[in-house]
């Protein structure tokens, strides 16, 4: 203790020692003038005036200012509060020698002061009104001085913004030689249409467009550059008409229409030994449309027929090349894609013959994953999942995945009440990179290749000394994409069949049964799981997806998730006997599920700044329970679910429903499985700001519950089915968030508390008024922290 208290005294703490270097640079910021070379001023930023006409809107005036300080030289020294503090560092232990301290801390903290410059100033100009007259403001000027004040300097300026001209009409220079006729079939979905603002970004989009619509006619040399643009101004009207024509000095190569020839494929191409694709004794003419060199046999020919677009005795398109491509990137069985065109000539006609050099992946991997999770519940625990894969199965680049898991969970904080679950599975999925159907598909064959998925999977999961559930699960559906936007999936059989051994149910399960401290609800969740435990769910599912498109340059992003799913309807065609000690029918002695279930997930983002993004989900689902299932709510793992670290954040995980249910505080949730329903609705929206490459701040809104379908006798009152007054029973939360981006994943910490709660508390439902930092009841009543990976949504 003596030692301990002697380096006390010797040394002082770090913060006083922060405290003096920032008291240092304080005192030094009067010596930054001694410093700088003789006549010198120190640059300490833009100021800039828009003078614009009254044409020009507000917020295109702002955003011009915007745009001009970015564009801005020199760029000033960083600056806290105004006091450039990192030049202030640079001068602080004086001029370094070669090596040492001093050299060490002015290259770590300092920051070479920059100078004003009058030649500096002036040079911005030119790129101003440069930048100017690309967006359509001809005739705009600007002029610009240093104003100085002490050894300090800005930059002022005044632009003058003349009013914007608008595209009158777009039109095309075209005559009978083949690529002007092909420069006429782009006049179709232009870019720029009458009436948008002048902007040569927009040209430039419009000329990459052209040429990638001629390149697909068959002229594989064509290039954007090979595209010229005629603008005619009406300087009365500020209307300006735009002409864009083929250049008369292109190449002739690039004015001619190729064809395909022959098509190459080597698919055990290694790149160490560089395989020469001249080697014709490896060639097996197997695929009539292809030459495959593939002395292996590795692969089935029909593979390529299902992947190559590009076709012998077609016009060369280079959508199709671009599309050939990505389907063998995609299917997954080569690591490395590469092709070469080597064009000829045959008679009078160009023609191309293209080569593919594909590096398979190792036919065969495995992977281990460990995992480690922590959830909102109080649940902490690992995972271990061991994942076999064949990555050319049948020959087809067909993906077989077996995978077995085992994991355990504890709960934290529970004390005798808590559970310890065991979980332990086996899944297979076989995918083809294909449609396998009797029946014929109809689908987009400019996409990529359409998957049919089958599944087969077994789970065990030991709750404690409760009880211990098996699932069965297995699938069969397809995944094909329509566009570049929509994707569609269709799974018409899929079966879940979940059982509880009767031998596996504990005593303590019989204790929460009979104790009259435990809600209604909680019994009879229990109740449904120990003795109406067996369960069958046989049903058909079709999702929709829609992403907006990527290559749209609006800051706004729309993305739309909608599935339809329907269990049950052909089995009670065909069973109606009911299940042993079940009044429900059943196929051999189990109860099978029916129901109807409807739910969207639409996304909205919208970038505001470069920095800022605003955020939105709005999701809506809706079950309905009939037939065999009628008076009952959904299977449970079908059920809706709110509250959570991707859902309402200011509330526990299924802390939330159905309707009015009222549990006694947030933080005090059971350990148990509830507060599911049939019907749910939620929003949510947040304001997502980047402060650094790796740090992200946000702040949020979320709304929603969770209702049933039939008024059920195991909750309280009868107000907890969806009704017209539904609106009344919101939950609202709101809170903070913090976000480090690792950019392979993204670390999500999200503290919240309720605005609003369903039920009423102290006579109210919303409770904002109650907040109550400094109340260490309060906070722990109503503060939720989150951890998470990744965004909720």
């Amino acid at each position: 203790m003596e030692s301990a208290k002697k380096h006390t005294l010797l040394f002082p703490r770090p913060l006083p020692y922060a405290l003096c270097l920032v008291t240092a640079c304080l005192l030094n910021a009067c010596n930054i003038a001694k410093h700088l070379p003789a006549n010198e001023r120190l640059y300490m930023g833009t100021d800039i005036t828009i003078k614009a006409d009254s044409t020009v809107p507000k917020d295109e005036q702002s955003g011009l200012k915007e745009k001009l300080t970015d564009l801005a030289r020199p760029r000033p020294n960083k600056q806290l509060f105004g006091y450039p503090y990192k030049v202030g560092f640079y001068y602080l232990l004086g001029e370094p020698r070669k090596n040492g301290l001093r050299a060490w801390f002015r290259k770590k903290f300092g920051e070479e002061p920059v100078l004003a410059s009058a030649k500096a100033i002036s040079s911005n100009i030119p790129v101003w009104q440069a930048s100017l007259q690309n967006e359509g403001y001809f005739g705009s000027t600007a002029t610009g001085s240093l104003k100085e004040e002490g050894y300090k300097a800005r930059g002022v300026y005044e632009v003058n913004v003349k009013q914007r001209f608008h595209v009158d009409s777009v039109g095309y220079v075209v005559d009978s030689t083949p690529v002007r006729k092909a420069l006429k079939l782009s006049a179709r979905r232009p870019v720029i249409k009458k009436g948008d603002p002048y902007r040569l970004d927009n040209i430039k989009l419009e000329r990459e467009r052209i040429s990638q619509i001629i390149k697909q006619r068959g002229f594989y040399y064509f290039l954007p550059d090979y595209l010229g643009v005629l603008a005619d101004n009406d300087s009365v009207a500020h209307t300006t008409a735009l002409y864009f024509y083929i250049k008369p000095d292109i190449p002739d190569a690039a004015g001619v229409p190729y064809s395909i020839r022959n098509v190459f494929i080597y698919p055990n191409y290694n790149l160490s030994t560089a395989q020469q694709d001249t080697n014709q004794r490896q060639a097996i003419q197997s695929e009539e449309r292809f030459i495959i060199a593939d002395s292996t046999k590795m692969f089935n020919p029909k593979l390529f027929r299902d992947i190559v677009t590009v076709l012998p005795g077609t016009r060369y398109n280079s959508r199709m090349q671009d599309l050939t491509l990505s389907r063998f990137i995609n299917v997954g069985a080569f690591k490395f894609v590469r092709n070469r065109f080597e064009p000829a000539q045959q008679g009078d006609s160009a023609v191309l013959d293209v080569h593919y050099y594909l590096t398979p992946y190792p036919e065969k991997s495995i992977r281990i994953e460990p995992d480690f999770t922590s959830r909102s519940n109080n649940f902490n625990g690992t995972q271990i999942t061991v994942s076999w894969r064949n990555r050319n199965a049948l020959r087809r680049a067909e993906l077989l995945t077996i995978n077995a898991n085992a994991g355990i969970e504890f709960q934290i904080g529970a004390g005798d009440q808590g559970v310890t679950n065991y979980r332990f599975g086996l899944e297979g999925i076989l995918s083809f990179p294909r449609l396998v159907s009797p029946f014929r598909f109809q689908y987009d064959q400019r996409q990529a290749l359409p998957k049919t998925n089958v599944t087969l999977g077994y789970q065990t999961i030991i709750r404690g000394d409760l009880y211990r559930i098996n699932s069965f699960q297995t699938t069969f559906g397809y995944a094909w994409r329509q566009n570049q936007q929509v994707e569609h999936v269709f799974q018409p059989f899929s079966a879940n069949y979940v059982y509880v051994p009767s031998s596996s149910i504990g005593d303590r399960v019989y204790d929460i049964l009979f104790d009259p401290e435990i809600s209604a609800i909680i019994k009879q969740q229990y109740q449904n799981t120990v003795y109406n435990s067996n369960q069958l769910i046989l049903s058909s599912l079709y999702s929709f997806n829609y992403n907006s498109s990527p290559r749209s340059n609006s800051p706004n992003t729309f993305r739309l998730t909608a599935n339809a799913e329907a269990a049950g309807n052909l089995a009670s065609l065909f069973f109606h006997q009911p299940a042993e000690g079940d009044p429900r029918k059943g196929i051999f002695g189990v109860p099978y599920a029916q129901y109807l279930r409807f739910d969207a997930d639409a996304r909205y983002y919208r970038k505001l700044s470069q920095n800022i993004t605003w955020a939105n989900r709005l999701f809506a689902g809706f079950g309905i329970p009939f037939g065999n299932y009628k008076g009952y709510q959904l299977p449970f793992t079908k059920q809706y679910f709110v509250g959570g670290s991707n859902s309402i954040r200011a509330f526990r995980p299924r802390a939330i429903g159905p309707g009015l249910f009222t549990r006694d505080t947030i933080r005090n949730l059971p350990a148990f499985q509830d507060g599911g329903g049939d019907i749910k609705l939620e929003a949510n929206t947040e304001i997502r700001a980047k402060f650094t490459k790796y740090l992200e701040g946000a702040v949020f809104v979320d709304a929603g519950n969770v209702w049933t379908y039939y008024n059920l006798e195991s909750f309280d009152g009868d107000v907890e089915n969806f009704s017209p007054n539904f609106y009344k029973q919101i939950a609202v939360g709101a809170g903070v968030g913090l976000r480090i981006d690792l950019s392979y994943f993204l670390v999500r910490f999200d503290l919240a508390t309720p605005l609003r709660k369903p039920y009423q508390t102290e006579g109210s439902e919303w409770v904002i008024n109650q907040i109550n930092f400094r109340s260490s009841d309060w906070r722990k009543q109503n503060l939720i922290f989150n951890i998470a990976i990744g965004y909720p949504f």
